[in-house]
C-alpha cells in the first residue's frame, strides 16, 4: 500500500509542486485540487482520512489540537506531518520523499511528525547505509 499526502490549505503550493517534481510517482493532492481551500481543520481531517491521505500542514497549534480531538473521540487517521513554516523547502521535500518512499503506512497511522526533522542530517545511516533497515523510525512528535 503506498503512501499518499493531502496538503492543508496554509501548506505552500511550492512544497507540493517540488515533491511532485522531484517524486512524479507521489500521490501529494494540494487542498485547492481537493476542493478543500476553504475548509475548517476538523473537516480536513475528515476528508483526508476518508480518502486514506496523511495531512501535511504548517499549522502545529490549531491543527494538532484537532488532530488529538479526533483520537480522543475514538476516530482514526492516516496520521499527519507538521511542517516548520520556516523549513527551507528542499529538506522538507526530501523528508516528505523519506516518509512515502521507506515508511510503513501503519507506523504512521494515528501518529504526528515533525519535519524535517527525519532528514539526513538525523539519520545519515538510514538513509545512505546499503544495509539500512527498510523501516520507518519511531514517533517523532507526541
Amino acid at each position: 500500500m503506498s503512501i499518499r499526502f493531502q496538503a492543508d490549505n496554509d501548506l505552500k503550493f511550492g512544497i507540493v509542486r517540488a515533491v511532485r517534481r522531484r517524486e512524479p510517482a507521489i500521490d501529494f493532492a494540494s487542498a485547492r485540487e481537493a476542493g478543500l481551500d476553504a475548509v475548517g481543520d476538523p473537516e480536513l481531517l475528515d476528508r483526508a482520512s476518508a480518502e486514506d491521505r496523511i495531512l501535511v500542514s504548517h499549522d502545529r497549534r490549531t491543527m494538532l489540537d484537532h488532530f488529538r480531538a479526533r483520537l480522543s473521540a475514538g476516530k482514526s487517521s492516516p496520521g499527519i506531518l507538521i511542517l516548520s513554516q520556516g523549513a527551507q523547502i528542499r529538506p522538507v521535500v526530501e523528508a516528505i520523499e523519506y516518509v512515502w518512499a521507506l515508511a510503513d503506512p501503519l507506523e504512521l497511522r494515528d501518529q504526528s511528525y515533525y519535519l524535517p526533522s527525519i532528514s539526513r542530517p538525523r539519520f545519515p545511516s538510514l538513509i545512505y547505509s546499503p544495509k539500512a533497515s527498510r523501516t520507518f523510525p519511531g514517533r517523532l512528535l507526541k
